[in-house]
């Protein structure tokens, strides 16, 4: 293995409570959430990087249109995160890293420097397993090694996403709540 470290971006789900698919939102001052986010992993260090989609994945698609990523339509998207992830894993099987950093397209202010932080507290060991911590509450992105993606990819179902496995595991947590707050968007602010 390369040692390197690949970008698992999701960003397949519906976003039935902020009104449609996050991956087609934007900021107000025209940001698009899922070009963003392909940003931050691309600029905290990821290469190759995958966008998993589900919901509106042809029109996500066309925001991507020639960028380098990777897109995996995941089938199955409407059964939750589980289902994204494991579309995730099984496309960076196919690629010769040694660990994920695994983020979400609903993170506005996780940076760079966030991700950076991660894989440098994996190593980019493929039996790592590190997650990200705000202020004691734990978050994303998460860096899963290699050699947990098959075991990882069995156990995954419906809306759960990797806690339980990180925790069975014992993972690293690396606070980061210097650098960002790690809030997720899920709901539009009132005043719009």
């Amino acid at each position: 293995m390369s040692g390197s470290a690949a970008g698992l971006l999701l960003a397949a789900g519906a976003g039935r409570r902020i009104g449609g698919p996050k991956a087609l939102r934007h900021d107000a001052d025209g940001t698009s959430w899922l070009l963003r986010a392909v940003g931050v992993l691309r600029d905290g260090g990821c290469d190759p990087i995958v966008v998993v989609l589900g919901a509106a994945a042809d029109e996500a698609a066309e925001l991507l249109t020639g960028d380098t990523v990777r897109t995996v339509v995941a089938a199955d998207w409407d059964e939750g995160m589980g289902a994204s992830l494991r579309a995730g894993l099984r496309a960076l099987g196919e690629t010769d890293s040694a660990v994920a950093v695994i983020h979400l397209v609903d993170l506005p202010d996780v940076g760079p420097a966030v991700l950076t932080r991660l894989r440098e507290g994996a190593g980019g060991d493929e039996s790592a397993l590190v997650r990200a911590e705000y202020g004691g509450r734990p978050g994303h992105p998460v860096v899963i090694g290699r050699a947990h993606w098959a075991d990882l990819a069995a156990e995954l179902e419906g809306d759960e996403g990797a806690r339980r496995y990180l925790k069975k595991h014992g993972a690293q947590v690396v606070e980061c709540g210097d650098l960002a707050t790690g809030e997720d968007v899920d709901e539009l602010p009132d005043n719009t």
